[in-house]
């Protein structure tokens, strides 16, 4: 959740920085052709160009009508748009299975859900319930064999099996976090990520509400969840995203309600992670921040972090084999309350959702220094909260 809507609100919903709830939303088809995965849309250079998906709320006022479809000029970072696939409630949060076949999109809705869709011909191949409220974040396991999915209203973690054809199961498991007490501030739990190590071993929820990250072992076989390890942020910090530096020994954690960031060292053998020193985000403490989500480049150097307030991309340098984040400066990101980042398959891009502009940003990425440089126009995209290249 964003830390602005919790202040005096015990509910989950982020929608407070949109507009208010709708309900179940009418889904309208947009007319613009849908190309398949890769191919170019109808203005841009045969080709180059390379898929993008954009996440929105279909039930909120001047939300999407579904998935957003579009395509990028992997070199000049220039986005066109191709339509929407209508039929994906409030698809908040993307991912791809690892044989980049088939997406999956959160339905973040009270009862809460995720879809597939079979990207060749654009298929939704069926939704299935989440067992919690409000899922804002899901990723594939490595093995492409399950769905791990963060429901934030109930705080609880679900995983669904997949199977030869990217369709999803029925869960697998469900576990709500009940220990630790909830920090100050929070009504409850309120997972926001559930991803596996690089290692494979392990997988981990971050959760704002318990201020805690637990690492669990899946079962390969079977997909159900064992906790083996917690490791807790300072009081109230509100930890929202981590991401893995690509040696697998540190991770970089993104706090939202104290605006800080955190390196973090994880030991593969036990998955235990342990919290260091919280520190600054480049915000300059003139407007409320809420940190949302950090990325790393493919060689470990550069780390970028999502900076909503602010409305920035901090640029940290990657120290000592990944132990030590030093803050390089921040870059506007162009853009209202970047929700989401991501960086394109090849690192030479990254994509900032922009929440409250509804805009899609490109930058060029400089992998040898760290610099940021805008790639053309913003893309205007309804309630943009992920950006999703392919």
């Amino acid at each position: 959740m964003d830390a602005e809507a919790a202040a005096g609100s015990g509910r989950w919903s982020r929608r407070r920085f949109v507009g208010a709830v709708a309900g179940t939303a009418a889904v309208v088809a947009v007319p613009a052709p849908a190309p398949a995965p890769g191919e170019p849309a109808p203005d841009d250079p045969p080709t180059r160009t390379r898929p993008l998906y954009v996440g929105t709320y279909t039930s909120v006022d001047g939300g999407g009508a579904g998935l957003g479809l579009a395509a990028y000029d992997p070199v000049t970072g220039r986005i066109s748009g191709s339509g929407t696939l209508t039929g994906v409630p409030d698809p908040s949060y993307l991912a791809v299975h690892p044989d980049r076949r088939t997406l999956y999109a959160v339905d973040e809705r009270d009862d809460g859900g995720v879809t597939a869709v079979r990207l060749a011909d654009r298929r939704i191949l069926g939704a299935r319930s989440t067992g919690g409220a409000g899922p804002c974040h899901l990723s594939v396991h490595p093995s492409g064999r399950w769905l791990l999915s963060a429901n934030y209203g109930s705080g609880s973690v679900a995983v669904h099996p997949i199977d030869a054809s990217g369709a999803l199961g029925e869960r697998s498991d469900l576990v709500t976090h009940s220990s630790p007490a909830p920090g100050p501030g929070q009504q409850g739990p309120h997972a926001h990520q559930f991803v596996t190590s690089p290692d494979g071993g392990h997988v981990l929820a971050v959760d704002l509400g318990t201020d805690t990250v637990y690492t669990y072992r899946l079962d390969p076989a079977q997909g159900t969840l064992t906790e083996v390890a917690q490791a807790h942020t300072r009081p109230g910090a509100g930890p929202r995203h981590l991401a893995f530096h690509p040696g697998g020994r540190y991770a970089y954690l993104a706090n939202e309600v104290d605006d800080t960031a955190a390196v973090c060292a994880y030991d593969p053998g036990s998955g235990r992670l342990t919290i260091g020193a919280p520190q600054s985000t480049g915000s300059d403490g003139g407007t409320a921040n809420y940190p949302a989500q950090f990325v790393v480049t493919a060689n470990g150097r550069y780390a970028f972090l999502a900076n909503r307030g602010h409305d920035s991309l901090a640029r940290y340098a990657v120290e000592a084999g990944g132990a030590r984040l030093r803050l390089l400066g921040t870059v506007p990101v162009g853009g209202d309350f970047p929700r989401q980042i991501a960086l394109s398959p090849d690192g030479a891009l990254l994509f900032a959702a922009n929440q409250r502009s509804g805009t899609v940003t490109v930058f060029h990425v400089d992998s040898s220094t760290g610099e940021l440089g805008p790639a053309g126009e913003p893309f205007a995209s309804p309630v943009a909260v992920c950006a999703l290249p392919l």
